[in-house]
C-alpha cells in the first residue's frame, strides 16, 4: 500500500517552521527521520494534507553542553548519538541506549525528538529521559517552554504538545561523579520493540535516584523518589537490598493487574539495579532477548 496523497514542505528556519504550523490545517504532521510516521503513512492509518519536513531547520540538528545539562536539538539522530558526534555528560549512558535501538539503519535515520513526540510506551528514549530527569524544550509562536519528559508523555503515543507546537530541544542533564546508572530491556529479540523496561539513575552519596518501569500500556511508572525500593535510603548496597515487593505495588497501583505481567516488568527492574553496581555503572546497557 501507498500514501494517501500529501502536499510536502522544507522549511529553512524556526519561525518559518511555526508561521507554517500556525497557518495549517488540522491535517498536517511534521516528519525527521520518518522511522514511525513513514510506514504510518504506507498503512494510510495516517492521511495528512501536509507534511512539514523540519530537518532544514538547523537549530534542531545541532547539539551543545551548556554548563552541566546536554543540550540535544530534536533532529539530532540516534547514530549522532551512538557514534559520538555529539557530547555525552552521562559516562555513556546515552550512547549506550542509542546503540541498543533496532538496527543501524533505523539509527542513520531514527531521532531522539521524533522518538520522544512519537511516545511508543516501548520506546527507549522515552524511559531512559525519564529516568535521567531529563527535560524537553517546546517552541511555539508565543514563546517557548520546559516540561520535565514524566509530564510531556501523558499517554501512549499521547504528549503534552498543542498543535502549533514543536518539540526543539532535549535538555539532559550530567550524571554526577559516583552516580549509577543501569537500563535493560527485554526483548523477543535483539532489534525489536522492548516488552520491558527498567533503569535507574542511582546517586549513592546523595541518597536520592530515580527509577522507571518503562514498556508498560501508558507512559513509564516512575518512582522519582527511588528510596523505597531499597527499605528508605540508597547507600553503596543499593543492589543488596532491592526491594521487589515495592516495584510490584507500584506496577499494582498504576494499573497492572497480571501478575506474570508484572514479574517481568519487576525481574527487569531488578537487572537494572544489577547492572547500576557494575564496575562501570554509568556505561550500563543491557538488551536481552528472550
Amino acid at each position: 500500500m501507498k500514501p494517501a496523497a500529501f502536499a510536502w514542505e522544507r522549511p529553512d528556519s524556526l519561525p518559518a517552521l511555526l508561521a507554517r504550523l500556525a497557518e495549517t490545517p488540522a491535517g498536517v504532521k511534521l516528519i525527521a527521520g520518518g522511522q514511525s510516521l513513514g510506514p504510518m503513512l504506507n498503512l494510510r492509518l495516517v492521511e495528512p494534507a501536509l507534511i512539514l519536513d523540519i530537518t532544514g531547520v538547523p537549530e534542531l540538528r545541532t547539539a551543545r553542553v551548556e554548563g552541566d545539562t546536554l543540550v540535544l536539538g530534536a533532529c539530532v539522530t540516534h547514530a549522532d548519538i551512538e557514534d559520538g558526534r555529539v557530547a555525552d555528560l552521562t559516562g555513556g549512558a546515552l550512547r549506550r541506549v542509542a546503540a541498543a535501538i533496532a538496527y543501524r539503519p533505523v539509527r542513520n535515520r531514527g531521532t531522539v525528538g521524533g522518538s520522544l513526540v512519537h511516545a511508543d510506551p516501548a520506546a527507549d528514549w522515552v524511559s531512559a529521559l525519564t529516568a535521567l530527569g531529563a527535560e524537553v524544550e517546546i517552541a511555539g509562536r508565543t514563546g517557548r517552554r520546559t516540561l520535565p519528559v514524566e509530564r510531556f508523555v501523558t499517554g501512549a503515543l499521547s504528549v503534552a504538545l498543542g498543535a502549533d507546537e514543536i518539540l526543539v530541544a532535549v535538555r539532559v542533564p550530567a550524571l554526577p561523579a559516583g552516580a549509577a546508572w543501569g537500563y535493560v530491556k527485554h526483548c523477543a529479540k535483539i532489534g525489536e520493540f522492548a516488552h520491558a523496561i527498567g533503569a535507574v539513575r542511582l546517586e549513592p552519596g546523595a541518597d536520592r535516584g530515580r527509577a522507571v518501569i518503562g514498556a508498560v500500556e501508558g507512559p513509564p511508572v516512575l518512582l522519582a523518589d527511588a528510596r523505597p525500593l531499597f527499605g528508605g535510603r540508597i547507600g553503596a548496597d543499593f543492589a543488596a537490598r532491592f526491594d521487589p515487593r515495592v516495584a510490584d505495588q507500584a506496577l499494582r497501583e498504576a494499573g497492572m493487574a497480571d501478575a506474570v505481567e508484572r514479574h517481568i516488568h519487576v525481574t527487569v527492574l531488578g537487572r537494572a539495579v544489577a547492572a547500576a553496581a557494575a564496575p562501570d555503572p554509568r556505561a550500563n546497557t543491557l538488551p536481552e532477548a528472550a
